[in-house]
């Protein structure tokens, strides 16, 4: 009901809400980066990377531990503005942004940029909602997970490192190989829980109306943000 009240709203929000989407995916934050590292300052790069990366593996790995579906799949009145194969909980571009924008606004230590931030980080939230791609819970999820995982890169980032330092670049190596690989050894273990998972029938008819078959069992998204996480570290 939360859903289909949100997308009442008009359909003249889809492109704005479409835009705020693209700010919280992946994509933009991966076209960014190579600016902020090269032309803004080489150390926000690597955070925003990292927490990124990070944010990106665990919220894979998490989505796989609740299984839960995307409005669209479930209710033929949700409009499907976007095509999405994996599972909806909790909200990776609401997690991702929390996560980024909040490294940036820290990073610069501004009101201003911590207002920004969030206005940001709710908008891309609620643009998710909009496109018919999450429940509100999905968004509330991401955005607690975002935000714990930013206070924890605030709170640890400078002994971290300074511990990292002391480490010779195997011993690093290692490290950042070993946690890499928890995350994808995890996932395999819930993907194996999930075997034999189907679809319900009426769930992949509702899906099929935004031109996508999801394929919500794979670890192939925890892979790919895992072995990105090993390569920047």
């Amino acid at each position: 009901g939360v859903i289909v009240a949100i997308q009442g709203l008009g359909g003249w929000l889809e492109w704005p809400m479409k835009v705020f989407s693209f700010l919280g995916s992946e994509q933009f934050f991966i076209l960014v980066l190579p600016v902020l590292y090269s032309s803004v300052d080489s150390a926000l790069g690597i955070r925003v990377g990292m927490i990124l990366l990070f944010s990106g593996a665990f919220n894979q790995t998490i989505k796989l531990v609740f299984a839960g579906p995307r409005p669209y799949w479930v209710s033929a009145q949700v409009k499907p503005f976007v095509a999405e194969t994996t599972f909806g909980v909790p909200s990776g571009h609401s997690q991702n942004a929390a996560g980024v924008w909040g490294i940036a606004a820290g990073y610069f230590r501004k009101p201003w940029g911590w207002i920004a931030a969030i206005a940001v980080v709710f908008f891309i939230g609620f643009s998710r909602m909009y496109l018919g791609a999450h429940f509100l819970h999905d968004v509330l999820l991401g955005w607690t997970l975002g935000f714990l995982t930013l206070w924890a890169f605030l709170s640890l980032w400078d002994r971290v490192s300074g511990w990292l330092l002391k480490l010779n670049f195997m011993q690093q190596t290692l490290l950042a190989f070993g946690i890499s690989l928890l995350f994808i050894l995890v996932s395999v273990l819930l993907v194996n829980r999930l075997a034999g998972f189907v679809l319900p029938a009426e769930w992949l008819t509702n899906a099929l109306r935004a031109g996508e078959e999801p394929v919500p069992v794979s670890i192939n998204s925890v892979i790919t943000s895992a072995a990105s996480f090993f390569g920047l570290v």
